[in-house]
C-alpha cells in the first residue's frame, strides 16, 4: 500500500522560508515522478513543481521559479520542496503525489496523494 506524508508547513513571514517534506512508502515502481500542488481557500489545486526519478527533471509554476527548489533522496523516498522568499499569495494547503508518467501539473496523472500540509504567509 503506499502511503504518502507531507510535512514542514507552519506560519511564516513574508520573505521567509520553508522546506516541507514528502515521505513515499510503499512503491515500487522503477521510474516514478514526485508532484507538488497546493490549493488556497476558494481556489483550485495547482501544480507548484514536480521532479522526475529517472533524469532529475523538473518543472515549476511560473509564479515559483526562482523561488522554490525541489529535490529527493530516492535512497530515502523523501523527497522535499524548498520554498525561498515567501509572499502571502504563496499560502494555501501544499500536496505531494506520485505519479508514473512523466513531469506535470496536471492532477490527472498523479495517482497517489497526501493529507497536505497549511502553510501560512503572513506577518
Amino acid at each position: 500500500q503506499v502511503q504518502v506524508v507531507e510535512s514542514g508547513g507552519g506560519l511564516v513571514q513574508p520573505g521567509g522560508s520553508l522546506r516541507l517534506s514528502c515521505e513515499v512508502s510503499g512503491f515500487t515502481a522503477d521510474h516514478y515522478v514526485i508532484g507538488w500542488f497546493r490549493q488556497a481557500p476558494g481556489k483550485e489545486r495547482e501544480g507548484v513543481s514536480c521532479i522526475a526519478s529517472s533524469d532529475g527533471s523538473t518543472y515549476y509554476a511560473d509564479s515559483v521559479k526562482g523561488r522554490f527548489t525541489v529535490s529527493g533522496d530516492n535512497a530515502k523516498n523523501t523527497f522535499y520542496l524548498q520554498m525561498n522568499s515567501l509572499k502571502p499569495e504563496d499560502t494555501a494547503v501544499y500536496y505531494c503525489a506520485t505519479s508514473i508518467t512523466y513531469c506535470s501539473s496536471a492532477l490527472q496523472f498523479y495517482d497517489y496523494w497526501g493529507q497536505g500540509t497549511q502553510v501560512t504567509v503572513s506577518s
